[in-house]
């Protein structure tokens, strides 16, 4: 279990490394994306985890909802995470984060 923690870890220093060289990102796309992570952790590692949008605009520092609804839009089509909203107030979002839809396939 430790070993695939770190390498989830170092898949995400990977994605982090490759938006940086993504000229369509800007810092609250990659804020947004470690607020995902840091939610992924606090889930226990699961996949698909349950977000809402308050929690990651306060992990983000996004201040804007439409700037959220852009990042988290634009995240989903440019492959960074796979994004199914609920539109449920109640109900978090469920996200699937790249290198945790490719270790499911090797368990």
């Amino acid at each position: 279990m430790i070993a695939a923690i770190q390498n989830e870890t170092a898949d995400y220093g990977n994605w982090i490394r490759r938006m940086g060289k993504d000229n369509r990102l800007l810092a609250t796309h990659v804020s947004l994306f470690t607020a995902l992570f840091i939610c992924w952790q606090r889930s226990g590692f699961a996949s698909p985890f349950a977000v809402t949008r308050r929690t990651l605009m306060a992990f983000s520092k996004i201040a804007s909802i439409a700037t959220y609804h852009k990042c988290m839009r634009e995240l989903h089509e440019y492959g960074y995470i796979r994004y199914q909203p609920s539109y449920h107030p109640a109900k978090g979002s469920l996200v699937y984060l790249p290198f945790t839809e490719k270790t499911s396939s090797r368990e």
